[in-house]
């Protein structure tokens, strides 16, 4: 009972030690070479920790989070060969204990953001040794996907689906939807409301991953659009690529009637084009037609004067063959005269 108790007092003495120097590196800024693990997550990490085998020696992990409490990850001796797990990393498959051959290394698979804090390996024979300590840091970036495309017929129903993947961030987080069309701006027209009840988890993980779900009923022309999914988490904001609400046949309805009624706007340019070319032509004939008119009795006067200068009279005597007297005395004698034109 004796020995216990001294070994939880060193325990004691030790972790706080470790806190104050801990405290004293942060406020530094100074941390010592190999002693910070940066890491995105998703990834795997393997600590490692070397001991000199011997039949008495016992090993722990810790796990020190910020502003929590030491947790106990594993315990190890030399007759378990495979260590003990406890509390909420017992039965967790994301970590394991590599062991054997004076190693006791600790494997992290598929690394969250939970897991960032300071880990330490401590060996127990007759004394506390720290044997190593790492501080992990998990980063990641959040992601929002959507299907691109949804074909839907009026009057149907369709239900767009939101998957999201909080890797900065392992709290809670709203979830809002905005339609987007070429009649009006982007709207927002539903929101979760900042609860995790319609977030799909995979059973025995602790991924975050959560799929949000927007049913739409009865639908028609007016609905259609662009949707999109933002999710506020951890004082920043994602969109997602957003997902296009599209109507079957409604496409090639559209291109098939601005196809005909570019066509028939061509036809009738050209009909309307003929037709004030014919009306030019008309007009023009018209006025020439019209100028000849004006212009001919003035031609003919003067034509007419013209000849009166030039006409020449001549007579001509037309003597009958000889008769007799009579008939000589009973003849007379005709004058034609006739006009020549030059």
């Amino acid at each position: 009972m004796t020995s216990l108790r001294l070994f939880c007092f060193n325990l004691t003495c030790l972790f706080l030690g470790i806190m104050a120097q801990t405290a004293a590196q942060k406020l530094s800024s100074v941390h010592p070479d190999g002693g910070l693990l940066s890491v995105k997550t998703g990834d795997n990490l393997t600590l490692t920790c070397f001991y000199k085998s011997d039949v008495g020696a016992r090993l722990y992990w810790y796990k020190h989070s910020l502003g929590q409490k030491l947790q106990l990850i594993t315990t190890f001796n030399y007759f378990d060969k495979h260590g003990t797990f406890h509390g909420e990393f017992n039965n967790n498959s994301r970590f394991t204990l590599v062991t054997g051959d004076g190693k006791n290394h600790l494997k992290i698979s598929d690394l969250h953001i939970s897991d960032s804090a300071a880990y330490y390996c401590i060996c127990y024979i007759n004394t506390l040794e720290i044997l190593e300590s790492s501080t992990v840091s998990v980063t990641g970036s959040a992601w929002v996907h959507q299907s691109v495309l949804e074909i839907i017929q009026p009057g149907g129903s369709v239900t767009l689906n939101c998957t999201v993947h909080t890797g900065t961030c392992d709290g809670e987080h709203r979830v809002y939807w905005f339609k987007h069309s070429q009649e009006s701006h982007p709207g927002l027209i539903y929101t979760h409301g900042g609860r995790n009840d319609q977030c799909e988890r995979k059973d025995n993980t602790q991924t975050h991953t959560c799929v949000y779900n927007l049913p739409m009923k009865s639908l028609n022309l007016s609905h259609a659009g662009t949707y999109y999914c933002a999710v506020a988490s951890c004082g920043h904001i994602l969109f997602g690529n957003g997902t296009k609400l599209d109507f079957e046949g409604h496409s090639a309805a559209l291109v098939y009637f601005l196809t005909g009624a570019l066509t028939f706007t061509t036809i009738l340019v050209v009909l309307l084009a003929l037709s004030v070319f014919k009306m030019k032509k008309r007009n023009s004939y018209g006025s020439t037609e019209s100028q000849a008119r004006l212009s001919a009795p003035s031609t003919t006067n003067a034509e007419c004067h013209g000849e009166a200068d030039n006409l020449h009279y001549a007579a001509v005597s037309v003597n009958l063959p000889n008769r007799t007297r009579r008939q000589r005395n009973n003849t007379s004698n005709d004058c034609v005269y006739s006009s020549v034109k030059h």
